[in-house]
């Protein structure tokens, strides 16, 4: 198709934004990007998508989320209200990913997709558990992927928490599907695989172990760290160690591997990552909801680590992310010099863009130039100052909205437009969740109280 009428957003380094010029898409790649009048004339007979003096730009990232997590909205959590993070693992998430079966896990799914396609997400780095249902979990998350058309990189969390034989579960679904990926490319290549570890508070050393060695060298890992302190006093009474010594004695950091939060990290901790390239991923609206703190990203970044923006599973709007690491750090430090605009789009945008490009083995999700993965979304935006390169970030900051995005294309297809979906049935799939599924999930995470 050629898609016209609009002004380009590249998100190249540095972002370069288009007007007059048209974009040709072909086998789910940007073919040509040209002058509109010029590309008319060369393809009269090409489907034409106007984009209505839209915005046209390439769709948010996210470096972190989960989407088993969708059940929780509105439940009601037994007894009194946790005080400490490790109370909310104990109290909500472990039970609630125990409760889950496999219909379950690719109903969340659809129900996360679907929150992507509308606020213009399009790539996603899923971190899944449902220790109930894990055989064939990461499948069942294929296939509702594979259905909406999104892109997505998949794994399951290894923990110890249930005891040595889901461990061991756990082990050969990240393997078995790490294979799949490898041999069969499914969704035509939009899904990628990582290995999945919960954290290092709910791993031994034998499973950490067992973990490196089930699978080659070049394989990324995906793994909460240091997410609350209980989670580095946790790793020293095991190891001796803090949680990325001890990640890093056992082989599981490296230029592939995720790690999620690190709000405790120390100098030391900080430094390892730099060196050894590993990603780490920042989740400001859930730090602040589970009242764990806001980590040093500012000084990670400026060691060198390659900080990227992530959900936790809080909801695919990104642009609420970006809003929420801007204010959230003047806040911490009472001091709004901290977090500029700029730092944010490093995370959200060029960071997130070379971490998913390193795990879907290529070079073109992410920017809106020639050769790159066709993956758009257009927002009516109507500016009523001046709207450049150069002051995009605090557009987006303090006027860009989720409501804007009318349209998402990934690939070459057309996933949501003018607001309407194309690919899922929102109506249909949500009463399904709200009125069965959820109801019988939730009953069996009440009766692990009783």
């Amino acid at each position: 198709m050629l898609i016209v009428n609009g002004t380009l957003i590249t998100w190249e380094n540095p972002n370069q934004m288009l007007t007059g010029q048209a974009v040709l898409v072909r086998n789910g790649k940007i073919e040509k990007i040209a002058p509109e009048g010029a590309l008319k004339k060369e393809y009269p007979d090409e489907e034409v998508l106007d984009a209505h003096g839209q915005y046209i730009m390439p769709g948010n990232t996210c470096a972190h989320t989960h989407f088993y997590g969708a059940y929780a909205r509105g439940m009601g959590i037994p007894g009194e209200p946790a005080k400490v993070f490790p109370e909310i693992l104990a109290n909500l998430w472990f039970p609630l990913d125990d409760s889950l079966s496999l219909e379950d896990v690719k109903y969340s799914a659809y129900v996360g997709l679907i929150d992507a396609i509308r606020h213009g997400t399009t790539t996603m780095l899923d971190h899944h558990a449902s220790y109930s249902a894990i055989e064939g979990s990461l499948d069942a998350i294929t296939e509702a992927v594979d259905e909406a058309g999104l892109r997505a990189a998949l794994c399951y969390e290894v923990s110890d928490r249930i005891g040595p034989e889901k461990a061991k579960a756990a082990i050969e679904e990240n393997v078995r599907f790490i294979n799949r990926v490898k041999k069969e490319k499914p969704a035509n290549g939009r899904v990628s695989a990582l290995f999945g570890l919960h954290a290092s508070l709910t791993l031994s050393e034998e499973t950490l172990a067992a973990c490196r060695k089930a699978v080659t060298d070049d394989t990324g890992f995906h793994v909460h760290v240091a997410e609350h302190f209980s989670d580095e006093y946790d790793s020293i009474k095991k190891s001796g160690l803090r949680v990325v010594d001890r990640f890093q004695k056992h082989g599981l950091l490296g230029p592939h591997s995720v790690l999620a939060h690190g709000v405790y990290l120390d100098a030391k901790e900080v430094n390892i990552l730099a060196e050894t390239g590993t990603w780490l991923t920042h989740q400001p609206r859930s730090n602040m909801n589970n009242g764990v703190g806001i980590g040093e990203v500012e000084s990670q970044m400026r060691a060198g680590v390659k900080v990227c923006l992530g959900n936790d599973g809080m909801g695919n709007a990104m642009w609420e992310e970006w809003k929420t690491a801007y204010f959230v750090h003047k806040l911490k430090y009472l001091d709004p010099r901290h977090m500029s605009g700029t730092d944010v789009v490093q995370m959200a945008v060029y960071n997130n863009q070379k971490l998913i490009n390193t795990v879907f083995s290529g070079d073109s999700i992410g920017k809106l130039v020639e050769g790159a993965a066709a993956d758009f979304i257009f927002v009516d935006y109507h500016p009523y100052t001046p709207l450049n390169a150069g002051n995009l970030p605090w557009q987006i900051i303090f006027g860009f909205h989720e409501s804007m995005i009318t349209t998402t294309i990934v690939a070459g297809k057309v996933l949501m437009r003018d607001r309407k979906l194309l690919t899922l049935n929102e109506e249909e799939i949500t009463k399904y969740v709200a009125e069965k599924l959820v109801p019988e999930a939730w009953d069996r995470y009440q009766k692990k109280f009783t």
